[in-house]
């Protein structure tokens, strides 16, 4: 994961600003005793720091230092108190469950982080009357597999229990956390037709 895009790039070198430090143009360096000019010491990297809070409703926590994903689920976790477990996926700039919105491979620095943590856990039964089911699976990067699209007319999208954001939990009381999308979509594919099957779900924690 890039931790910052465009708007995070540091200045390029010959900037004006040295750490800090106004220097006018064309201002020469302090040489040595020998005339030669100095060395200029090691760049200091900027300190990344991220806004987030809760989808729910939270205050605002600060948090930095995060490389990948689970890094940023556990950074998210310390501020909020909460297992890293707890969280399903993040939203940029939204608190909403928008599928447009998740959080991908790169963050700005202006980008506000929204962590959906787990809410209510629900059982659906399914009778796979067609091929497919009408589903489109993502998964988190940290172990958990989320409905990201459902078909207009599709099986799932007769069932109105079944929302956009709800994780996928387990399949006929086989779990399936720590799969990537793909391999639950394999799963779900080759469930046979005409016999019903149980799929375990969670939905994201709603506000109050």
């Amino acid at each position: 994961m890039r931790r910052a895009g465009r708007r995070g790039r540091q200045p390029q070198e010959g900037s004006p600003m040295e750490n800090g430090v106004g220097q006018e143009p064309g201002t020469p360096e302090s040489p040595t005793a020998e005339g030669i000019p100095a060395p200029r010491p090691p760049r200091a990297r900027p300190r990344l720091v991220f806004h987030t809070q809760l989808a729910h409703g939270s205050p605002t926590g600060r948090i930095e230092g995060f490389t990948n994903v689970k890094e940023l689920y556990a950074k998210i976790a310390e501020v909020f108190s909460i297992s890293p477990t707890e969280i399903l996926f993040c939203t940029l700039n939204t608190h909403k469950v928008d599928m447009q919105k998740l959080l991908g491979g790169q963050i700005g620095l202006e980008d506000f982080i929204f962590a959906h943590v787990r809410g209510e856990t629900k059982e659906v039964e399914v009778t796979k009357t067609e091929d497919a089911l009408g589903l489109t699976i993502t998964d988190n990067g940290a172990g958990y597999a989320f409905i990201k699209r459902i078909k207009e007319g599709s099986i799932i999208n007769r069932i109105q229990t079944v929302c956009v954001g709800d994780s996928i939990e387990a399949i006929n009381d086989h779990t399936i956390v720590g799969c990537r999308h793909y391999e639950v979509a394999r799963m779900l594919r080759e469930l046979p037709r005409a016999q019903p099957f149980t799929l375990r779900l969670v939905q994201p924690k709603k506000a109050f």
